[in-house]
């Protein structure tokens, strides 16, 4: 019957299809668990504690939301917005590549200013798709823009988001690595992701001015063979 202790699994599956509150759920859970493992309630209760005093560092991202929040309620996604609609004589490739450095910064200071719902399906990829120079755009072109607007996205977001010291990714590293028996601070996860952003940033810059050059042959092949006609 040792399949029972799974149960906690069970509760939490239950509670967020049934969209319960977060942290009852899984404080039920455990002490679910607990009572099913045999455990006395003050055994469990310690367990909990001790499990919240071990990974309590991960929390204090909590303490940049004040910071964050004031960013944001003064203007800074709609500075983000004006800046990227005041480009002149942009292509697509260049669109895209500012937007990954915008994120990638951003990210990298833990600021919300991206987001696909936000930015990318309104205003990035709407813009990249108008700039290009060319005929109307194929079903082909448009899906492989879509592609390139959300790839820059994720890259920005995903590769620098740990550069942040305060970032609840990197409290999150730390305390999993601490636990574990591996001493390091948020500095040192901070530190060491740095690079990893800008070889990312870099990476997805080449690319996107490859596209350019890709979108411009296909066209321009397309526009000497009509001319031909």
């Amino acid at each position: 019957m040792e399949i029972v202790k799974l149960i906690g699994v069970l509760i939490v599956i239950a509670g967020f299809i049934l969209k319960l509150d977060t942290l009852a759920v899984v404080v039920t859970a455990g002490l679910a668990t607990g009572l099913v493992a045999g455990m006395s309630p003050l055994e469990i209760l310690d367990t909990l504690g001790t499990a919240f005093i071990t990974n309590r560092t991960a929390t204090l991202f909590i303490l940049t939301l004040p910071v964050i929040g004031l960013c944001e309620r003064n203007g800074l996604k709609d500075k983000a917005v004006d800046f990227i609609k005041s480009l002149k004589n942009v292509t697509t490739g260049r669109l895209i590549a500012i937007w990954q450095a915008i994120r990638t910064v951003a990210s990298a200071f833990s600021l919300r200013i991206g987001g696909h719902v936000q930015f990318i399906r309104p205003l990035i990829n709407p813009m990249a798709a108008a700039v290009v120079q060319y005929d109307k755009l194929d079903e082909k072109t448009e899906d492989q823009i879509k592609g390139m607007c959300s790839g820059s996205e994720n890259y920005g977001n995903f590769f620098a988001q740990n550069c942040f010291m305060g970032s609840s990714g990197t409290l999150l590293i730390v305390s999993t690595l601490s636990e574990q028996g591996y001493p390091v601070d948020a500095l040192q996860i901070a530190g060491q992701s740095i690079p990893i952003a800008v070889l990312s940033l870099v990476a997805g810059v080449v690319y996107a001015l490859l596209f350019d050059r890709i979108l411009k042959r296909r066209f321009g092949d397309k526009r000497r063979k009509k001319e031909a006609n």
